[in-house]
């Protein structure tokens, strides 16, 4: 068989269906030969390595237990550009930060698959003595080595590779005893890069769910998590819990049992945790009308993930703050940033700094809840009138199957991201927030939301551009985006100055 006939044999047609045994065992052979640390990947070796972790340190049942105990956990991001650097930071965060979960952020090389890249900005860290990567080069670095940062902790640890190609990381990482991943097809398609397919998207992330659930299989229960704060700007509750329902239902069909679902924060209070109710619920409902009645999906808040201030202050406030919503909303886990977010990579201090913020924040608003309250029990039902529309019309568009109905609801513009890079996404709907501080959908592009619901987003929306004397259209979204990054006496002017 020639290169091209093997490879198209590998790629099997587009569908929402299980991955076969014989095919995947032929399509992981071709994919740990595609660099030499492939090579240390032993997946019986990998099993017993999970299995001698102490629970702990074992990302699926943490998760499950926070659930269980109402707890959320909290989790920084961070990555470094060599081995040496990276243990000191997953250290720091576990030791100095208290992080319930320790991350390792991939760098933009290995993102993207340019291994060759990766070993050079390794060499040029090395030799200037600071990290020349955005993250950590886990392919470049093997099995063995993601072994020694998993000992270095006593945290279970999480990859964050932002990458729609996770074939060959998560193998490594896997192998290596990382028990969660991030990550996601549609997600991370129509989120980080240009001119991947949204179906060759999905299909990458199709291997690296059904290799977690091959672990499940062997008594391995690995935390998949899929990343729903999308193009980091504004996003509506509504277009991320739709990604998180379609992502979550391909996970289940390769086999995860086990799978998180994330969302940026609103930063509004009520919104936030009606969207993390209804996120939960309608995941399941959907889950079960395809079957799947056995998926753990517990939900993650992320800290504010657009524009943040220069002043580190006003970061503070924003951390501390959401660290509030998440423990409010009942989220299981939440990602922290730090007050050096605006400026680039924060240093360990910097990032353990607010891993302890947040905890504070949490252990103060811990046993708070809205249930029952009006503006809460009103947001949930329009955020879920906003959802069952789009999600059951992809379904629809699939003849029942997820990834064909996925792949034509973007064609056709039915699903849609805001500011979204890649080319197969319109990219026509437009956000902003209202009067009354809520995300609303100022321009609901093609997508076809239900004409009241979207009245009652236009009435926000208009009374917000009445109130500070500005056009009623793109202006207020672009308004929307930076408006938290202001200096804070342009947010909240003296009395004098009114």
């Amino acid at each position: 068989m020639n290169a091209p006939a093997a490879a198209d044999a590998l790629r099997p047609k587009l569908s929402d269906e299980r991955i076969a045994d014989d095919l995947f065992a032929e399509m992981r052979k071709a994919n740990l030969a595609r660099w030499p640390s492939g090579a240390g990947v032993d997946f019986d070796q990998a099993v017993a390595l999970h299995k001698a972790l102490p629970r702990h340190k074992q990302l699926g049942w943490v998760m499950r237990e926070a659930v269980a105990q109402r707890r959320c956990l909290t989790q920084p991001r961070g990555g470094f550009g060599t081995f040496e650097m990276q243990r000191a930071l997953m250290v720091t965060l576990d030791k100095d930060g208290l992080a319930d979960i320790v991350p390792t952020t991939t760098d933009s090389y290995t993102r993207n698959e340019h291994w060759e890249l990766a070993q050079k900005g390794i060499e040029e860290s090395e030799r200037l003595g600071r990290s020349m990567l955005n993250g950590y080069p886990m392919v470049n670095y093997g099995v063995e080595r993601a072994r020694e940062l998993i000992e270095a902790i006593d945290k279970p640890a999480i990859m964050l590779t932002g990458t729609t190609m996770p074939r060959l990381t998560s193998e490594i990482a896997f192998a290596g005893g990382y028990s969660g991943y991030l990550g996601s097809g549609v997600a991370y398609t129509t989120s980080y890069i240009k001119e991947l397919s949204i179906e060759d998207g999905i299909r990458n992330y199709q291997y690296l769910d059904r290799l977690a659930a091959m672990y499940d299989e062997n008594g391995v229960e690995l935390h998949r998590r899929q990343p729903g704060f999308l193009t980091g700007t504004n996003i509506p509750p509504s277009i991320a819990i739709v990604t998180c329902i379609l992502d979550c239902l391909l996970a289940a069909a390769q086999g995860v049992k086990n799978y998180g679902l994330e969302m940026g924060e609103t930063l509004h209070l009520v919104q936030d945790a009606a969207a993390v109710a209804v996120c939960h619920d309608l995941c399941q409902e959907y889950l079960r009308k395809k079957g799947f009645a056995d998926v753990f999906t517990p939900i993650t808040l992320l800290h504010w993930m657009s524009a943040w201030p220069h002043d580190e202050a006003q970061a503070a406030a924003i951390i501390s703050y959401g660290g509030t919503l998440a423990a409010i909303s009942g989220a299981a886990s939440v990602t922290t940033k730090s007050t050096h977010e605006a400026f680039g990579i924060p240093t360990p201090q910097a990032n353990a700094e607010g891993l302890r913020m947040t905890r504070m924040a949490i252990y103060l608003a811990r046993d708070i809840r809205l249930d029952g309250l009006a503006a809460f029990e009103a947001e949930k039902t329009l955020i879920a009138r906003e959802v069952r529309p789009i999600v059951d019309k992809i379904l629809e568009m699939g003849d029942g199957d997820v990834a064909v109905g996925t792949v034509r609801a973007f064609e056709a513009g039915v699903m849609d991201i805001p500011w979204s890079p890649n080319r197969h996404c319109k990219s026509r709907i437009l956000p902003a927030r209202d009067a009354d501080g809520y995300l609303r959908i100022l321009d609901p592009g093609l997508m076809p939301f239900p004409k009241d619901v979207l009245a009652v987003h236009e009435e926000g929306l208009r009374k917000r551009a009445e109130r500070e004397k500005v056009p009623y259209g793109p202006e207020l979204a672009v308004q929307s985006v930076y408006e938290i990054s202001e200096p804070i006496a342009k947010l909240l002017p003296g009395i004098a100055t009114l």
